[in-house]
């Protein structure tokens, strides 16, 4: 059974930085992921459309100041869009 952490919550012009590091560390899973550093949380920022891991279309955000909509699953940002932040 599903714990509240683990269903979908919708987040509109949830605001961070973008961070490149590693993710899983010493476990199989062990990868570098990109991450949203916000104020309370740090999440594994994922596209709603992109690759699962390892996507170049977040590369641009890297150390940049970023606002997401989409949903939190746990400790995973699912972002439907991405924008600059001002």
């Amino acid at each position: 059974m599903a714990s509240d952490g683990d269903r979908p919550r919708r987040v509109d012009g949830l605001g961070g930085v973008v961070v490149q590091g590693p993710f899983g560390t010493g476990s199989k899973s062990e990868r570098e992921a990109f991450w949203l550093e916000t104020p309370d949380t740090r999440l594994v920022l994922r596209r709603k459309d992109g690759p699962s891991y390892g996507d170049p279309a977040l590369e641009p955000f890297v150390g940049k100041r970023v606002t997401c909509d989409g949903f939190i699953v746990g400790y995973l940002l699912l972002a439907e869009r991405i924008a600059f932040a001002p």
